[in-house]
């Protein structure tokens, strides 16, 4: 039953990315703003879908640790959830995505109309000086950067992997960062959902101006600790 639900699921989100996209086309042309309305059309379709079909809610919590503005969000990464979830708490997000998702259909059409930082993983020190100066421009249009810390999916419960580039934009805007934990993992397992209840949980921002390493600390600790408890919420 889970497997049937997941591939009718599959099915519902990419038709709806196709048909919210395409007609959402015209508007994305005016500028990124414009282009974030069709963003958060499909978000809401996806997670109404993923309730009615997969028997998985999503909540959040924390909000008002969440930015009102400019600022600097880091969150756990895994699954696609979160991805296209954080459209319903952050007004006018800028995600850090990695280049390559420029080449899907649709999606990567809108990854670049609505103004997302995308980085090329290959080009290493080049990358991370990109992606900074694409944060700072993006903070100062008022919006929120959005970073996966860890760069990619981990698996619930796997050896953390923090990257310096968030760091570096820590550094760079001088803001305090708000950490994010998640259980999504524990219901999204690649192509199958799971019925249940997703939490996205916002924590108390760490405070800006702090030594890098000191803000890694403190960034991974937060986050790891969030997810573990979160995942001990969910039960066996």
């Amino acid at each position: 039953m889970i497997w049937a639900r997941s591939l009718l699921y599959v099915v519902y989100l990419y038709a709806g990315m196709a048909v919210i996209g395409i007609s959402g086309m015209p508007a994305s042309m005016l500028n990124a703003r414009a282009s974030l309305i069709s963003a958060r059309v499909w978000s809401r379709y996806a997670v109404f879908g993923l309730r009615w079909i997969c028997g998985l809610h999503l909540r959040f919590e924390g909000l008002e640790h969440a930015p009102k503005g400019g600022g600097l969000v880091a969150c756990k990464h895994q699954s696609m959830l979160e991805t296209i979830a954080i459209f319903l708490a952050l007004p006018e997000p800028a995600i850090v995505f990695k280049q390559e998702l420029r080449a899907m259909p649709v999606f990567g059409w809108f990854v670049q109309r609505t103004g997302m930082i995308m980085v090329d993983r290959e080009a290493h020190a080049k990358a991370l000086k990109d992606m900074v100066r694409a944060a700072r421009a993006s903070f100062a249009d008022g919006r929120a950067i959005f970073i996966f810390p860890e760069g990619t999916r981990q698996a619930p419960g796997a050896v953390p992997d923090y990257k310096p580039g968030v760091a570096a934009i820590y550094r760079e805007l001088e803001v305090p960062c708000t950490p994010v934990a998640l259980n999504t993992g524990l219901y999204c397992h690649g192509f199958l959902r799971k019925p249940g209840q997703a939490v996205i949980r916002f924590l108390p921002p760490i405070p800006g101006g702090l030594p890098r390493r000191e803000f890694m600390r403190q960034l991974e600790e937060r986050i790891e600790a969030g997810c573990a408890d979160l995942a001990q919420e969910a039960g066996p």
